[in-house]
């Protein structure tokens, strides 16, 4: 019985967590982080740029309009552009260790492929992202 319970609770929470995804993704095209969507993501083989960012954080202001020109660019369905919350997803940032705000990841599928930390340098960020896509 504990067993079917939980299955039913594990599966409920991949349904709640896709729809909240959803209702979060705003209109400029970032979604924004969710465990349950990332995994299923990264097993579908998905690209997936992540931004590590914090609303007090000036580089974090200076990256978000380059980041944005790269999100439009290269907007397509196995593209996945995430925003993850510095002050909030702390156990995302163990996991990945991310030192942190200010941080770009790219993964393919469950293996990070790029990484730049700080990077305001327009050319400089453009090139670490897209050489990894």
């Amino acid at each position: 019985m504990f067993r079917l319970f939980t299955l039913i609770a594990a599966i409920g929470a991949l349904v709640v967590g896709a729809m909240q995804l959803s209702a979060q993704s705003s209109a400029s095209g970032w979604q924004t982080y969710n465990e349950a969507e990332f995994v299923m993501a990264q097993g579908k083989g998905k690209t997936i740029v992540v931004d590590v960012y914090a609303d007090w954080c000036p580089t974090c202001r200076a990256q978000a309009p380059i980041l944005d020109e790269l999100r439009k660019e290269r907007q397509n369905g196995n593209t996945l552009f995430v925003k993850v919350n510095f002050d909030d997803e702390k156990a995302f940032l163990r996991r990945h260790r991310v030192p942190r705000q200010s941080t770009v990841l790219v993964f393919k599928g469950k293996k990070e492929v790029a990484r730049s930390i700080a990077q305001t340098n327009r050319s400089a960020l453009r090139s670490a992202v897209l050489n990894a896509l």
